[in-house]
């Protein structure tokens, strides 16, 4: 049996490159009919390496008689289902730490750009408007609190880079954590109502789906800004909307969205919003790495030897 990956995107040439040399690589792309590929090579299939946009579903497990390990290209892995995997014994490993710096990195560049407004400047002096007159006044960072749902690896990033700038940090986690010298805050609701600027940094889990709901968007308040740099599914999007069009809330900077790539038009006609095509890990250097480390769980787990970052699949 040939040995053939599954590579549903991710990887840049140079990782593309070594994962040829080992293994058969089947790209799924939506150029060709991904069901095709998946029925005309199901026997030789034995490992996936996902992305968070595309869900590794029961089906398609069940549709893989020879898979034996899923490898994720990130750190959210809410869409691969796991018990089906645990189902089959199937390994799964995904890209933790490697993507902190980064991320954290494009939640202050959202801070910033709703905060300053530093999107609509550019485009004041592209379009000619600086001639007629000065931009308006915005959003001064320092002695401001930031409000960080969700005190993780990124969020602690975050946490570092906000202080940096002088703001007041709280934070709301499942637990206190220990030896954190921030304000721990018991309940999401308290945090927005405290917080000017509510950033999310929690994992997207079923726990953690609409948590920032229309009643935490009230508490965040009409001087608040909302950042997302967590999953789409963390904010209820129709309730955002609402508090947006209402100015219930000050602003908000998207990295990430509920139907990717298929943004709320809505959102693109507001002045107060700022909107990334989900960046927070495209940077050439950090892609490498997390590449190299897909490969490094592919070619451990296929040598028998113990996995460099395996996913602990619990058992209900």
């Amino acid at each position: 049996m040939t040995q053939s990956i599954l590579l549903f995107g991710g990887l840049l040439p140079p990782e593309v490159a070594l994962l040829s040399k080992h293994f058969n690589v089947l790209r799924f792309s939506h150029d060709r009919d991904p069901e095709a590929v998946i029925r005309e090579n199901r026997d030789d299939i034995v490992g996936v390496i996902s992305v968070p946009s595309l869900g590794v579903s029961r089906s398609l497990i069940e549709a893989l008689p020879n898979l034996e390990i899923i490898s994720q290209f990130g750190v959210g892995i809410d869409n691969i289902d796991l018990a089906a995997a645990k189902e089959r014994n199937i390994a799964v490993t995904n890209t933790p730490e490697l993507v902190t710096n980064d991320t954290a990195d494009i939640a202050l560049a959202l801070l910033l750009g709703v905060a300053r407004r530093t999107m609509e400047a550019d485009l004041f002096v592209r379009i000619g408007k600086w001639k007629n007159g000065s931009l308006g006044m915005s959003t001064s960072l320092t002695g401001k609190k930031a409000g960080i749902l969700g005190l993780g690896r990124i969020g602690k990033a975050i946490a570092q880079r906000a202080s940096a700038f002088e703001m007041d940090i709280l934070y709301h986690s499942r637990s206190e954590k220990e030896g954190v010298e921030y304000e721990y805050v018991p309940s999401v609701k308290e945090l927005a109502e405290k917080s000017d600027f509510l950033i999310c940094a929690c994992p997207g889990t079923a726990e953690t789906e609409n948590i920032v709901n229309a009643e935490i968007l009230e508490a965040l308040g009409s001087d608040g800004f909302l950042i997302n740099i967590a999953r789409g599914s963390v904010v209820d999007e129709d309730a955002l909307l609402v508090a947006l069009t209402n100015q219930q809330i000050a602003g908000a900077g998207l990295d990430v969205f509920k139907n990717e790539p298929h943004v709320p038009e809505a959102l693109f006609k507001m002045d107060n919003v700022v909107l990334f095509p989900h960046i927070g890990t495209a940077t050439t250097e950090t892609r490498s790495q997390m590449g190299q480390l897909v490969l490094g769980n592919l070619l451990a787990h296929f040598k028998g030897e113990p996995l460099l970052t395996p996913v602990e699949l619990l058992t209900e």
